[in-house]
């Protein structure tokens, strides 16, 4: 039976997030945080060029 390397990456992840939160949950909010800023920031940035290819690029 072969492992899927999907599935371990995903238990990965989630055991070192429930592990962040649990030890220092100040920290894992300032990541979270981060993220929707990262996030916030790339939408605009997307929503800018659409603007800018609907106004001809100009």
């Amino acid at each position: 039976m072969a492992v899927n390397s999907k599935k371990i990456a995903v238990y990965v992840l989630v055991v070192f997030a429930l592990y962040v939160i649990i030890t220092d949950p100040a920290k894992a909010a300032d990541y979270v945080q981060i993220g929707f800023e990262g996030i916030s920031d790339a939408a605009q940035a997307i929503g800018d060029f659409m603007t800018w290819i609907a106004n001809g690029g100009e």
